[in-house]
């Protein structure tokens, strides 16, 4: 995994790494660290590392397929009073929300990444890539003063 983080603002997280599962924690943590720098309350530092964890999660199993040595590129920045994560892939290109929504069977593994997407973040957008695969692109706002922590959600 090659990392580069700069602990000044904005903070900024630019990762290219392999889709093997071991490296969904490496990368999690490191868009955790650029949420708490971009000023993110603990309850949005975690949402977005969960969201993170589902969509490589997704990726790996998903558009590629298992396959454990395919790129992945993880970008972070401060936005607009919050934190934007990308998330770029070169797989099989379905747009995933234009899936019809599977209905959720606890007893089946998986199924929750698309939900926890679009209830955590409070913007997820999918763009089909013309060389192929998809580009994630999710934004966590910081809570506004006075809202009662909660941040105003739209989902783009």
């Amino acid at each position: 995994m090659t990392r580069s983080s700069q602990p000044t603002s904005p903070p900024v997280v630019d990762l290219k790494v392999q889709s093997d599962p071991a490296n969904i924690a490496g990368v999690r943590k490191a868009v955790e660290d650029a949420a708490t720098g971009a000023g993110l309350d603990e309850k949005g530092v975690a949402e977005v590392g969960l969201c993170v964890n589902e969509a490589m999660a997704n990726v790996i199993r998903h558009a590629y397929g298992g396959a454990t040595d395919r790129p992945i590129v993880v970008a972070a920045h401060c936005q607009d009073g919050g934190l934007v994560v990308t998330i770029r892939d070169w797989g099989n290109g379905v747009n995933p929300a234009t899936l019809p929504p599977k209905p959720f069977d606890p007893l089946e593994p998986g199924g929750l990444g698309l939900i926890c997407l679009r209830r955590m973040m409070d913007g997820v957008t999918y763009a089909p890539q013309a060389d192929g695969g998809m580009l994630l692109v999710m934004k966590k706002n910081k809570p506004q003063p006075g809202a009662g922590g909660k941040s105003e959600r739209g989902h783009e």
